[in-house]
């Protein structure tokens, strides 16, 4: 060790030594050993002596990507993702077996010598003059390390890899350069650890922790002999001595190795000889990596937290500085998925779709108050095979992160347009004619202080009730509970679209494309596309009486770098109020008879109050359900994501449906989710507020689903009395009339698909939503 000035580095005259001896040393290396045409590559070695003492830190502590664990709220693992599968271990976890392999076969004498072995580069100049090529190498282990740190933090990248690892004089000397004052900075424990750390051992694995998991299912500290010896020889050529794909080559190359150990000392020559007698003794894990592997049904919970990372800006300034440390890894993410909300949703969904069925089905389970996401499951698994209806699209939450444009929520969207006109100052005890069938009232103010206008006459765009006998006067209880159509749009045309869509944005309801909700009147049927996490956050915005509060999946990240840890920030949610404590309230009491005697009986809780609301969208595209108790709130949707299979003369889960309504299938997810999710859990009552009707009760039937009931003109035993037997009635959207009107407007094929915005603005008798 050459002696050191008083301030600890070398004096000028050592330095300029010490970095002429590299230089030329190297470029006996390059032009010996590696690049035997090395003049006529017209390279020179760049570099100064002021610069040669300045060790970057990333050597001494090299920022090794590691596995990511993402885990519940329970701190119960949910899945590991990794763009480098390593998991970090101290030297002392590692087998001795491993540390002599490792030496023996790549630099027998790394103990003895410095930096660069002068003996070791003679023998290969000496050799590969007999041979007359390049037979043999002499780069030490901390060289090799400090060459593997380079294309550790080239990442992916093929342009930064292939710098990295150039066969150029430049490259040789900085690297030379480096080892030397790394040999300086740290022991030679150290190195060797960081190298068994840093190094690939082929088949995805990095480090011989995860190499030594990989190959034989065990910890690098239970190495014998000739596993650590197969291990130390597929590092000079990891495909080559593959011990998978070619367990004969690899043999060979265990065998060399033990050989090696037996010559320089580590083992006896009797041992060696037993040792190669042996099998290779593999016991493969196969890679288990991303949200693929994610245990109970949480594969997009998993790749919606990943989405987050990728995408919030509190985990870097720009997408590129995100994903860096995503791929690094050495993440714990606490998260704030609930075991047994999880398990509940997956049981329901799993219960009622299948995963071959025609449609899919969705769900999402939020806290109230905190903006937790609970759970997040859907009937199409976590994948690639669409063949086996597997997709990577999480139908559950917006296109921005990694879910689809979205689908036509019907009537849930009407609690909002209740939720504005009560915060407006209008009566709960509003009654409205609502006809059975109506013309967009016109005009109607919206938000840019313009107007929405109809069409006239013939053009006028029309909306329908369920059926004809759906027939006002109807107060707000009765119109929602039983989902009137036209009492919703007269609702919107007194306080205008702007309320609405004002509310909506406070209660954090956004289109699932990203686009601005239409201003037009036929919002109030649920025309614009969500996703039912959004919704079923909206909802949770009425459980909290009128607090929202965004969503959030994360509630804690610790980052580990090397053996040190410490705690990243992460996004919290912010709570805002949206409304008053008395309309949420009064919106809560009207929805709580909506699961008590009307459109969503069959969602109904019987060990709690609840509320919700059904949602069928026209043609039967998309039936919801999004309901809540005081202290959780879900939503369910069911159809297809590519808005093409109607709902009607369909099998879902095994059971036939003629006509699908939101309370129909998504209702019972719904229920049963809830009702697993909640088992054990407070049951806390709403805060229910006197709703007046000073409507007569007009009569719907005898409820007995039997089609024959007795009510006074309005029903035959459905449970809403419009005579057509389903115990659903007013719910589920039909296909809005067969009769349409002719605008003086062109209306989009897709529009009545529950694929655009509505048509003119979102206007016309398609593409809505009914109960």
């Amino acid at each position: 060790m050459p002696n050191k000035r008083s301030g600890g580095g070398l004096s000028a005259t050592q330095q300029a030594a010490k970095f002429l001896g590299v230089s030329v040393l190297a470029g006996a290396v390059m032009a010996g050993i590696a690049l035997p045409a090395v003049g006529a590559l017209g390279l020179a070695a760049k570099g100064s002596v002021e610069g040669f003492d300045e060790l970057p830190a990333n050597l001494k502590q090299p920022p090794l990507s590691q596995r990511t664990t993402i885990l519940d709220s329970k701190g119960d693992s949910i899945a590991t993702v990794y763009s480098r599968d390593r998991t970090v271990v101290d030297l002392k976890e590692i087998s001795p077996y491993m540390q002599q392999a490792i030496i023996a076969i790549e630099d027998a004498r790394f103990y003895q010598h410095g930096a660069v072995d002068l003996k070791g580069v003679l023998r290969a100049l000496n050799r590969n003059a007999r041979e007359g090529g390049v037979a043999q190498g002499a780069s030490t282990l901390t060289q090799q390390l400090v060459k593997n740190v380079a294309v550790e933090e080239a990442g992916d990248d093929p342009t930064l890899v292939a710098q990295a690892t150039q066969q150029t004089l430049g490259r040789k000397i900085n690297e030379l350069k480096k080892a030397i004052q790394l040999e300086e900075e740290l022991s030679k424990k150290k190195i060797l650890e960081n190298y068994l750390n840093i190094t690939f051992f082929g088949q995805q694995a990095y480090g011989v922790e995860a190499a030594s998991q990989r190959y034989f299912s065990k910890s690098a500290k239970d190495l014998d002999v000739e596993e650590a010896a197969l291990l130390a020889g597929i590092v000079q050529s990891p495909s080559r001595y593959d011990p998978v794909n070619d367990p004969q080559e690899a043999t060979k190359r265990r065998n060399t190795v033990l050989q090696r150990m037996a010559d320089v000392g580590d083992i006896s020559q009797t041992d060696a000889d037993k040792a190669k007698e042996k099998p290779l003794g593999l016991d493969i894990s196969k890679p288990k990596n991303g949200c693929i592997t994610a245990v109970k049904g949480a594969g997009f919970f998993c790749d919606y937290v990943r989405e987050i990372f990728l995408n919030d800006p509190i985990f870097g300034k720009t997408k590129e500085k995100r994903a860096k440390i995503w791929n690094q890894g050495g993440l714990t993410i606490r998260t704030t998925m609930d075991p047994q909300a999880q398990k509940s949703v997956q049981a329901s969904v799993k219960a009622h779709v299948r995963q071959k069925d025609e449609v899919a089905t969705a769900a999402t389970i939020v806290e109230p108050g905190t903006g937790k996401i609970l759970a997040m499951g859907q009937s199409r698994p976590y994948g690639l095979d669409t063949k086996k209806n597997e997709t990577s699209i999480n139908l559950s939450v917006d296109e921005s992160m990694g879910g689809g444009a979205g689908y036509q929520p019907g009537s849930t969207f009407k609690p909002i347009v209740a939720a504005a006109a009560i915060e407006d100052g209008m009566s709960p005890g509003k009654i409205y004619s609502a006809p059975y069938e109506m013309a967009y009232p016109s005009p109607i103010s919206t938000c840019d202080g313009g107007t929405w206008r109809n069409g006239t006459g013939s053009n006028a765009a029309k909306l329908e009730n369920e059926s004809a006998s759906e027939v006002g006067p109807y107060s707000m209880q009765k119109a929602t509970a039983l989902s009137v159509n036209t009492y919703f749009v007269q609702m919107i045309a007194d306080i205008g679209i702007c309320p609405v869509t004002k509310m909506a944005k406070q209660m954090g309801v956004e289109r699932a494309d990203g686009r601005k909700i239409d201003q037009a009147p036929s919002i109030a049927l649920g025309t614009q596309e969500m996703s039912p996490l959004t919704m079923a956050n909206a909802y949770a915005t009425f459980a909290a009486r009128g607090m929202y509060c965004t969503p959030v999946a994360i509630d804690s990240i610790t980052q580990r770098i090397g053996d040190k840890s410490k705690s990243l920030e992460v996004p919290k949610s912010t709570c805002s109020r949206a409304m008053s404590e008395k309309t949420a309230d009064t919106i809560n009491t009207l929805l709580e008879g909506v699961v008590e005697d009307g459109t969503g009986r069959e969602a109904g809780l019987s060990s709690r109050p609840s509320a919700g609301k059904t949602g069928t969208t026209d043609f039967r595209y998309a039936a919801w359900f999004v309901g809540y108790t005081p202290n959780m709130a879900g939503a369910v949707w069911v159809g297809d994501p590519a808005h093409k299979r109607r709902m009607v003369n369909i099998t879902i889960g095994g059971e036939w449906h003629d006509k699908v309504f939101g309370g129909k299938v998504p209702g019972p997810i719904w229920r049963d989710m809830m009702s697993g999710a909640l088992e054990g859990k407070p049951t806390p009552s709403f805060n229910r507020v006197f709703i007046p009707d000073e409507r007569p009760d007009r009569g719907r039937g005898d409820d007995d689903d039997d089609g024959n009931g007795n009510g006074n003109g309005n029903g035959n035993g459905d449970d809403n009395g419009n005579g057509d037997g389903d115990d659903d009635g007013f719910v589920g959207g039909t296909d809005g009339g067969t009769t349409f009107p002719n605008p003086g407007f062109s209306i989009p094929e897709n529009w009545i698909q529950g694929q655009s915005n509505g048509g003119n603005n979102g206007n016309g008798n398609g593409g809505g939503g009914f109960g």
